[in-house]
């Protein structure tokens, strides 16, 4: 990721208006200038680079955890919802996947809303929806994600792009869908869990054991 330095503003220096010491001080300051310049831009760049690292990361995370509570349930359970107005598990894996179908396929040129995402379709259990029909969709949908982020620029992070027509900044887009499918993917562990019962494994530090765990391995947790 490299981007090129703005020009350095022309001095018109009007002849024999400077003796050689001020030429050198007017010489001088424009060094120093391009040389704040440089920093500015390496700074932003090292910013940029880390917010993208750290964002990839976070969504590498979100899927790894959820797939780990997802392990413990059984097909049935997979299905099955806990009252009249809750989602089951297959559910917010359609919607997530569809989600992430919408908004990532040709993210940088198209709307965030494409005109065929069928959005009310995501929280209905078709005859044809199986666990394993279900997990391969998740699985496009993950790397859709994946495919539109990771090659992300320096250049990239100065456009825009728009979600149901609404302006966002590159940042704002990823933001949004962190914030998004870190709630859904709550509800996934959330329900696993409840599933699981007393059997449940744990995916972050148990209960009254934190001094057990290093920082390190519990960055995520």
């Amino acid at each position: 990721m490299e981007t090129a330095l703005p020009p350095v503003p022309s001095v018109q220096i009007a002849p024999g208006s400077l003796n050689c010491s001020g030429a050198n001080l007017v010489i001088a300051r424009l060094r120093e200038f391009n040389a704040l310049l440089f920093n500015l831009v390496s700074m932003t760049e090292q910013i940029v680079k880390n917010y993208l690292s750290d964002a990839v990361e976070s969504f590498r995370s979100y899927k790894k955890m959820a797939e780990a509570a997802m392990a413990q349930i059984t097909d049935e359970e997979f299905f099955k919802t806990i009252d009249a107005e809750s989602n089951s598990v297959a559910l917010i894996v359609k919607h997530i996947a569809g989600n992430q179908r919408s908004r990532w396929v040709d993210f940088l040129t198209t709307d965030g809303e494409k005109p065929d995402r069928f959005r009310d379709g995501e929280f209905v259990a078709f005859d044809e929806d199986t666990r394993e029909s279900l997990m391969q969709v998740w699985e496009r949908g993950w790397q859709t994600l994946f495919d539109a982020v990771e090659p992300l620029t320096i250049e990239d992070f100065t456009k825009s792009v728009t979600i149901r027509g609404e302006p966002h900044t590159i940042v704002e887009a990823i933001n949004r869908q962190l914030t998004h499918y870190a709630l859904h993917i709550g509800q996934i562990l959330f329900l696993a869990k409840h599933f699981r019962a007393e059997e449940w494994k744990t995916l972050s530090v148990p209960k009254n054991k934190s001094a057990e765990f290093p920082k390190a391995e519990t960055r995520q947790l």
